[in-house]
Formats: C-alpha cells, structure tokens, sequence
C-alpha cells in the first residue's frame, strides 16, 4: 500500500506541474485543460488520502511483534514416590528387630536338626506375633473350627473364600471348613517422616570395634 500511495502521490505532482506549464504554454486551451485534469486531480488526491488512511490502520492493528521468551530449561525429573514401599520395609525391619524374621528366612537351615530348627522358629514365633499385634488388627474369617460344616453366603467376597472340590449352581454353598482363613482390620504401619530414593535399610550390620 505505500508503494501506490508513492506513485499516486507522484503522478499527482507531475500531472499539477503539467498544468501549471500548460497555463503558460497555452493559456487559449485553459478552460479545456483544467476542466479534464480538475477532476483527475481530484480522484488521485482521494485515493491517496484513502490510501494514506489504510495503512495507518494497518499499523495500528498489528502489533509489534513481540520478542520469543527465552525457553525454559527443563526440570530435572522428579526423584520417585517409593513411600510406600519404604513403609513395607519398615515394617519388615519390625519384624526382624522383634522376631529375627528376615536373619530366620535368609538362613541356610538344611544343616540344622529339628531341635535346633523348633528351637529357633518359637523366638521368630514369639517375636514375630507381638509385631504383628503391635502394627496390625488381624482376625480370622470364619470363627468355626476346621472340619466344621460351614454356609459359604450368597455375595460372598471373592477373595474371602477358596473354594476347592466339586462346585456346582450358585451360592450359598455349604461345605467342610478346612482353613478359617485371616482379615486384618486394622493397620498401622511405621509412618516415615521423610523418604529418600533408596529403600530403608531393614537392619543395619553390626561392627564391634576394638
């Protein structure tokens, strides 16, 4: 647009110029020149204010282009939620510490006699059931005694129930009580008031200095 207001505005000062010349020139042809180039004169005169007037508006509505932000730089990657699974850890580290559960398992027992075996798993027992009381409401799902004869209920949970033989229809079903089978009601597991990217340790190795 500014290049044709250029040359509107330039025709319009050649073809002024002219008419001034032509008024010496030919003063008898006078009325006949201005009344052909008055009009002329005037429409290049509006195109060039209109066209003026355009690209002013044109600058007004597109704004200046603002500089691109400098990219951010990228956050280093979150270290990963293992809470939960240090709480587990935790918790086995309560057993070790109460019942030597972990040091019982870990164990290469197959050189040992029964004796010394019974021997060992009462300490784990002992040890192992206190924790449990301590951390965990764990109560049986059926109260009857194994052998008993047992109503399994319709809409039982699934994963309150196994059921082995011969099943046939739907519940209820009734059937020989061979495990009572365990519910833990309740937990409370060692809460960790900060976790690291590492697991807990379960228990730490004993060194005696001298």
């Amino acid at each position: 647009m500014r290049k044709v207001s250029i040359i509107v505005a330039a025709a319009l000062a050649v073809l002024t110029i002219a008419i001034l010349v032509l008024d010496i020139v030919l003063p008898a042809y006078t009325g006949i020149l201005h009344a052909v180039t008055l009009p002329l004169i005037a429409a290049l005169a509006v195109f060039l204010l209109i066209a003026i007037l355009l690209d002013r508006g044109r600058r007004t509505a597109v704004p200046a282009t603002a500089p691109a932000p400098a990219p951010t730089p990228a956050a280093a990657p979150a270290p990963p939620d293992n809470r939960h699974a240090a709480e587990v850890v935790s918790f086995l580290a309560v057993l070790q510490e109460k019942g030597r559960l972990v040091d019982f398992l870990m164990d290469d027992i197959t050189g040992y006699s029964d004796a010394q075996v019974g021997a060992a798993a009462r300490v784990v027992h002992e040890g192992c059931k206190a924790a449990l009381a301590e951390h965990l409401v764990v109560k049986p799902i059926r109260t009857e005694s194994e052998g008993d004869k047992v109503v399994v209920p319709t809409g039982y949970a699934a994963d309150d129930y196994r059921l082995v033989g011969k099943i046939t229809g739907q519940a209820p079903f009734t059937g020989t009580l061979v495990h009572h089978g365990w519910r833990v009601e309740r937990v409370e597991l060692p809460r960790l008031i900060r976790t690291t990217d590492r697991l807990p340790t379960i228990a730490p190795a004993e060194v005696e200095l001298s």
